[in-house]
């Protein structure tokens, strides 16, 4: 907890704080930090330390009993091991209220108990008695992240535990589950890990180890390289300011819905105009959380104005398509020419809006397939839209029947097919046109109004059904396309070729022949 919390506001504390984290060095043995050494006149913090280091790591690896002591040189306290310099004890080490001889003491304290430590837990008793105490943490954490797991299946509904990967016929896990199985495999690697850096901590070779891993990991991932608006970033830097970015998106997107679901659905307000306040209060609070996040980083958003105009300008040059749906987005959202739930026609796609976004909005044809529309489509080309203003539509059924029918019946039938037909409405009435004389039939055309435009094609079927079944009902007959051909001269020459003329004549003359015999 406490290194999530450096790693959060360390960023933030500015360049004071980098600055005051740099001039201190921590005085180490085994991997343990002792106390902090300051820079001093004429070396820095780390150049301090590095030889105080070595000498104290030396000294506790070899057997023979090393002596700490206090001496003064040049009026300067210096802490010695062996008569030889280890520290001198400056002004800026010594704390407000404290004497440079009173700090140097305290040191060789430390000192003095850092090697008394570090000699015991080089001995054999020591080492056998670590052992079955780190066996005993390594069984009790087995047995501490089994029982987690069973507590985690008993208490927590049974889709938590259904496997990442899925089987055949086994339902998707749903976002929620998808986390919760995250938390539980967080939990039970952080046991893992901190039974291993616990026992890691009882041997000074192992524990040595795991300081000198972190020192190199904190200085790689701590070297600033990134040089932007009069500061240098590092590594850490800047992966803390994506996850704080993706945190901010992620409390944005839960706010969004939060307002739809508590706020706007008791409105009443169409779900069109939801959509487009919630849309709006989305990318609003993106916005302004962006700017605070970075100018609370350090950035200084004035000099990065002129790049920013630059890279505007480029960019809309080169994502002229995209710049323009989104535009349109805007237009759709705030003008509402269509609106989710809509039955709309686009060339020849027909479908329900299920969902207008930014760029695109999503189309569900009466096959049940989801089409993505580009939003300028809506705005550059003509879009027949049956839900807008009113959802009554009228449907136009020709019906053509054979010369010589009673054309008074035919209007009587048409009438009475529409009259059990629940989808069609009774207001307006159902009405009958004479078009006219076609080549091969009279031609009429029924008229019929329906609320359900996206079920007109379901609705003209049902209604050819019942048109046809009446009509045979009358001995009313649907023609066919018919042709009568008329010749104006009584004598038809034909002509053939020569061959076949040669052949027809030897073959009449043959059977004259036979006739005669």
């Amino acid at each position: 907890m406490v290194l999530a919390i450096w790693v959060v506001v360390t960023p933030f504390g500015g360049a004071r704080a980098q600055e005051q984290m740099a001039a201190q060095a921590f005085l180490q043995l085994d991997g343990n930090r002792l106390f902090p050494v300051a820079t001093s006149k004429d070396y820095t913090a780390h150049q301090r330390v590095e030889r105080a280091n070595r000498l104290l790591q030396e000294a506790v690896a070899n057997r023979s009993p090393a002596r700490i002591g206090v001496k003064e040189l040049h009026n300067l306290p210096v802490v010695t091991l062996d008569d030889a310099v280890v520290l001198t004890v400056t002004r800026r080490d010594t704390p407000e209220g404290l004497t440079v001889q009173g700090q140097a003491e305290l040191w060789r304290q430390h000192l003095t108990t850092a090697l008394n430590r570090g000699r015991l837990e080089r001995q054999p008793g020591y080492v056998a008695r670590m052992v079955p105490i780190s066996l005993g943490i390594l069984g009790a954490t087995f047995l501490l992240q089994r029982l987690l797991w069973l507590l985690w299946r008993r208490y927590l509904p049974s889709a938590l535990t259904q496997p990442l990967v899925g089987e055949p016929g086994s339902q998707p896990l749903r976002a929620m589950d998808w986390l919760l199985h995250g938390v539980l495999v967080i939990l039970r690697l952080g046991l893992w890990v901190a039974a291993i850096l616990v026992i890691a901590g009882f041997f000074p070779v192992t524990r040595l180890l795991i300081s000198r891993l972190l020192e190199a990991l904190t200085e790689s991932v701590g070297s600033p390289f990134l040089p932007l608006g009069g500061r240098r970033y590092s590594v850490l830097d800047a992966f803390v300011l994506v996850a704080l970015f993706l945190v901010l998106v992620r409390g944005v997107a839960f706010l969004k819905g939060l307002l739809q679901i508590r706020v706007l659905q008791r409105t009443g307000i169409e779900p069109g105009s939801q959509e487009a306040i919630a849309f709006v209060l989305q990318y609003g609070l993106l916005f302004l959380g962006t700017l605070v996040l970075l100018q609370l980083w350090g950035l200084d958003l004035t000099s990065l104005a002129l790049f920013a105009s630059v890279l505007g300008v480029g960019v809309g040059l080169g994502l002229q398509g995209i710049a323009k749906n989104l535009i349109s987005g805007l237009i759709i959202m705030f003008e509402r020419p269509i609106k989710v739930n809509d039955f709309v026609e686009v060339g020849d796609l027909q479908g329900t809006v299920t969902r207008v976004n930014l760029r695109s909005t999503e189309v569900v044809t009466l096959d049940r397939i989801s089409i993505i529309v580009p939003n300028a489509e809506f705005l550059e080309s003509r879009v027949v839209n049956w839900s807008h203003g009113s959802s009554v539509a009228r449907l136009k059924i020709p019906v053509g029947v054979a010369y010589g029918s009673d054309c008074q019946v035919l209007r009587q039938a048409l009438l009475e097919a529409c009259q059990d037909l629940s989808d069609i409405l009774a207001t307006p009435p159902p009405q009958v046109f004479f078009k006219g004389f076609g080549e091969s039939s009279l031609d009429f055309q029924l008229l019929v109004w329906i609320n359900q435009p996206r079920r007109q094609y379901e609705i003209r079927s049902q209604l050819n059904f019942r048109i046809e079944a009446i009509m045979r009902q009358h001995n009313l007959s649907i023609p066919f396309p018919q042709r009568d051909l008329h010749l104006r001269n009584e004598r038809l020459e034909v002509a053939f070729p020569a061959e076949v003329t040669d052949a027809l004549l030897n073959r009449l003359r043959q059977s004259a022949t036979d006739g005669e015999n």
